[in-house]
């Protein structure tokens, strides 16, 4: 199929005759008449009706015409995207991401793209509250968790796990077998979470709820960690937080072979056709960074 065809017969009906098609186009009015019979001739019936005063798309020519307009706005678009994508990042970057995470895997790629690209200014909001994209001027954001339904467009580019971990110290406190021997010591609820104290604990085809008890409650992610460290009990983090503290054994995994909810992580951005280069090339550092974890 001829893309130069749908075109002219779209600027036909959109203009309501040849004359000021051709017009709009750049070309003579027997190049648009002569290229849209031959389109008819394609698809093998007639789409507009021709008077002397005036073009009128028939029935089908209507229908055709709404196709025509989403396929030229396609290609419009996809050579749109090839023109950004040979672009280097310029502008400001906008990104909102949450304490924890953005403080651990987000500010190494905001360090390592403004290395990269230095034509390109980064401003990044950490917080644990969802920030209105539209309204906050961001182009971007990392959100950890469970996304809510939105009308908002997303990417999941990794998960994580959650452990429940506590100080290497306070580990030779307790003795625990079953998820139900947690529920009574000291623990640190994370506030920012939706459930803090209600945690489900799988093994293969068993499931285990179990209520905590806090002591201490903490409503930022990072401090909660700080808390675990300082020996006030048990917690639950996410995998990308403790990793380090882990591998050093100044935290311990409280029964491993028990699995909490793994949740995802993912870019979410504001309704466009396309990004700019400075969004697709961050995006693409954090993917990068994100698949070396696993």
């Amino acid at each position: 199929m001829n893309l130069n065809r749908l075109a002219y017969f779209a600027a036909v009906v959109d203009a309501g005759s040849f004359t000021r098609a051709a017009e709009r186009l750049g070309i003579t009015k027997a190049v648009v008449s002569q290229q849209v019979a031959r389109l008819e001739r394609d698809v093998g019936t007639t789409l507009l009706i021709r008077t002397t005063r005036r073009v009128h798309p028939t029935e089908a020519g209507r229908t055709f015409h709404a196709r025509c307009l989403n396929v030229l706005q396609q290609a419009e678009d996809a050579f749109d995207e090839l023109a950004q994508a040979a672009a280097e990042p310029t502008g400001t970057l906008r990104i909102a991401a949450p304490n924890d995470h953005g403080t651990s895997a987000v500010v190494p790629v905001v360090a390592a793209f403004s290395a990269r690209y230095p034509a390109c200014r980064v401003e990044l909001t950490l917080g644990d509250d969802t920030i209105d994209l539209a309204s906050g001027g961001m182009d971007v954001a990392i959100r950890v968790g469970w996304l809510a339904d939105s009308s908002l467009q997303a990417r999941r580019i990794g998960i994580f796990r959650q452990f429940m971990v506590c100080g290497a110290e306070f580990a030779w406190r307790f003795k625990a077998g079953e998820p139900q021997d947690l529920a009574g010591l000291p623990f640190v609820a994370n506030m920012a979470l939706r459930e803090p104290l209600l945690w489900q604990f799988s093994r293969g085809d068993e499931h285990e709820a179990v209520r905590m008890q806090a002591t201490i409650a903490i409503d930022a992610t990072p401090a909660v960690l700080a808390a675990v460290r300082a020996g006030a009990g048990l917690s639950v983090l996410p995998d990308f937080l403790v990793r380090d503290e882990l591998a050093a054994g100044q935290l311990v995994h409280i029964l491993p072979e028990w699995r909490l909810p793994s949740g995802g992580i993912y870019t979410v951005y504001p309704a466009a056709r396309f990004r700019p280069p400075k969004v697709t090339r961050f995006v693409e550092m954090l993917v990068a960074a994100e698949q070396e974890t696993v």
